[in-house]
C-alpha cells in the first residue's frame, strides 16, 4: 500500500522550532520530488517547500530563510525543519510526492499525486 505519514507536529511557542518528518511506505522516494504544503483554517492549501529527486530545493517566500528541507533516501523519508515560527505558520502540514527526474521542483499542489494525512502545527503561547 502506497502511503505517506507525517510526524512531528505539535504546539510550539512563537520563535520556536519544529522538525516535521514524512515517511513513505509501499514505494521508494528515490525518483520522486517531495513537497511540503500547509493549509490553515479558511485558507487554500499553499506550498511551503520542495526537494527534487536530485536534491535541489525550493522555498516559498513565506518560509524562505526559516526552513530547511532534506531527504534521506536510505530511510525513505523527508524532513522539514522550521525555525523562528510565527502564529501565522499555524496550519495542517502535508507532505506529497510526484514521480520526477527533473533537476528542480515546484510547489504547485496540483502536480503532486500521493499525499499524507497531515500533521497539525500550532504556534501559540
Amino acid at each position: 500500500q502506497v502511503q505517506l505519514v507525517e510526524f512531528g507536529g505539535g504546539l510550539v511557542e512563537p520563535g520556536g522550532s519544529l522538525r516535521l518528518s514524512c515517511a513513505a511506505s509501499g514505494f521508494t522516494l528515490d525518483y520522486h520530488a517531495i513537497g511540503w504544503f500547509r493549509q490553515a483554517p479558511g485558507k487554500e492549501r499553499e506550498g511551503v517547500s520542495c526537494i527534487s529527486s536530485r536534491g535541489s530545493t525550493f522555498y516559498a517566500d513565506s518560509m524562505k530563510g526559516r526552513a530547511t528541507i532534506s531527504r534521506d533516501n536510505a530511510r525513505n523519508a523527508v524532513f522539514l525543519y522550521m525555525n523562528t515560527l510565527r502564529p501565522d505558520d499555524t496550519a495542517v502540514y502535508y507532505c506529497a510526492t510526484k514521480p520526477s527526474s527533473e533537476h528542480g521542483c515546484t510547489v504547485d499542489p496540483t502536480e503532486y499525486e500521493t499525499w499524507g494525512q497531515g500533521t497539525q502545527v500550532t504556534v501559540s503561547y
